[in-house]
């Protein structure tokens, strides 16, 4: 079983999504915002997971901010940190206080789009199709090693908004699927630090029911 903390700084869908999912054998035991407004934190307290504000205005410096979100993580003796839209950059004294255990998603096509405003930034370039991807997190942004994918095609009606929201219901498929994955150790890399899953047995290559990121190494 692995200790599941998620780290977000908003509305928290993605937190949701979580929530709704099977996840075992891991858990959910701590939800961290950085907002003191952030509703996320009422969905924790719905669902009986604490709900801790660590607000980074707090602090005078991000390593005490970090060190503060360390230290909480440290209670909870959490394995795996999940971001869901938490709108901080982290630096490299968190991120390798918790080296390839730091999990994002990001509503693009990594290496594609990093950064904020990743839909503007697809429809500014013209592409036809963008996505959302999981990474690890290393200390560049959205640069990490890649953990699966979906595309998502670009519509000719399609404005920021409407991409938004069709990107975002296929985050709420994959982070989830890709949590439990984690849980159930089934990651694996190479020498190029390239990953993927592998499925725990070879019957859930061809079942249909098997979790999507198990029946392909990137891409769903």
């Amino acid at each position: 079983m692995s200790n599941i903390a998620v780290l977000a700084s908003g509305t928290g869908s993605n937190f949701q999504a979580l929530l709704d999912a099977d996840l075992s054998p891991s858990k959910i035991v701590v939800l961290i915002a950085n907002n003191p407004k952030a509703p996320v934190m009422e969905r924790a307290r719905r669902a009986g997971i604490p709900a801790v504000l660590i607000d980074h205005r707090a602090h005078k410096t991000r390593t005490e901010f970090e060190d503060a979100l360390i230290a909480e993580l440290s209670v909870h003796s959490v394995d795996w940190v999940v971001l869901a839209g938490f709108m901080r950059i982290l630096t490299p004294h968190f991120v390798h206080a918790f080296a390839d255990r730091i999990v994002n998603i990001h509503p693009a096509l990594c290496p594609a789009f990093p950064g904020v405003d990743a839909q503007r930034q697809a429809l500014e370039a013209g592409v036809k199709i963008t996505g959302c991807t999981v990474h690890l997190v290393d200390t560049g942004v959205d640069t990490g090693p890649i953990l699966a994918q979906v595309a998502v095609p670009i519509l000719e009606k399609d404005d920021e908004a409407t991409l938004k929201a069709r990107i975002l219901a296929q985050e709420h498929a994959l982070l989830p699927a890709v949590v439990r994955a984690l849980g159930r150790g089934l990651l694996r890399t190479d020498e190029r630090g390239h990953c993927w899953f592998a499925p725990a047995s070879p019957a859930e290559t061809s079942d249909p029911g098997a979790d999507p990121v198990l029946r392909s190494p990137t891409t769903l």
